[in-house]
């Protein structure tokens, strides 16, 4: 059994829910590919890398680039916050 990494393992509450809402966001997109025959996994992460496996169909599928475009788009939703800040004399909504 390989050994998870060490970035996995961290405690501190703040890697935690960074990791839980890494998993969230794979989880969600598991079940679209699944039906195609295909899948993805969390395999680490190192700081502001996030190491995702796409495994089954999804290694020889031609639109696995596209696949992995998805995946990317839904880890920054997820993780990025934008908080807008106002400019002098402007309000924020």
């Amino acid at each position: 059994m390989p050994a998870k990494p060490k970035q996995l393992m961290q405690s501190s509450p703040t890697a935690t829910d960074r990791e839980r809402r890494i998993r969230g966001a794979l989880e969600e997109i598991r079940p679209n590919l699944q039906p195609d025959g295909g899948d993805c996994h969390l395999i680490g992460i190192d700081g502001s890398r996030i190491m995702a496996m796409r495994s089954a169909a999804c290694t020889l599928c031609k639109l696995s680039s596209v696949t992995l475009k998805g995946i990317r788009a839904r880890l920054v939703n997820k993780l990025v916050r934008v908080i807008p800040v106002a400019a002098a004399g402007e309000a924020v909504d």
